[in-house]
């Protein structure tokens, strides 16, 4: 069985601490990742939910993206990064899909931070397939909002 997932780095121009803070502020949220809702807690145990409007087009396998990301934060190191697990996608339309694990780690790089996001958790399927496809091109377009943003 092929194991999928998803490893994408960049390098944004802002601290450690900024960048991570990025990802619990709710205002930061629906300015670089296009969230409309959420309900996150930077602390083992906190809870880690964010929700999209539902698009107005459908993917062929996955239906309307959008919907909601919610976990569980197990572990938070403050300027290093946090850890997200018992992650479900609950799409608009369809089944959840999940578990999985997000892991965001920072680093001080020059005069920036490189930013790592990980996300693992697969079962033998074209939606988990197609999942990851659509997420990888979805966390570079969120992560270049995310330099944008923090770079102003």
């Amino acid at each position: 069985m092929t194991k999928l997932g998803l490893d994408i780095s960049a390098v944004i121009g802002a601290p450690p601490g900024i960048v991570l803070k990025a990802f619990f502020d709710a205002e930061a949220l629906h300015a670089w990742w296009q969230v409309a809702h959420s309900v996150t807690t930077p602390r083992t145990l906190g809870p880690y939910s964010v929700e999209w409007p539902p698009t107005d087009f459908r993917d062929e396998v996955l239906g309307r993206l959008g919907g909601v990301l919610r976990g569980t934060v197990m572990e938070f190191h403050p300027g290093q990064g946090f850890m997200v697990a018992d992650v479900f996608w609950l799409p608009p339309d369809g089944d959840p899909i999940g578990p999985m694990a997000l892991e965001i780690t920072v680093q001080a790089e020059g005069n920036g931070t490189r930013i790592r996001v990980t996300q693992t958790g697969y079962e033998e399927g074209p939606r988990w397939r197609r999942y990851y496809e659509v997420i990888a091109h979805g966390w570079e377009r969120a992560l270049g909002g995310m330099k944008s943003l923090l770079e102003k």
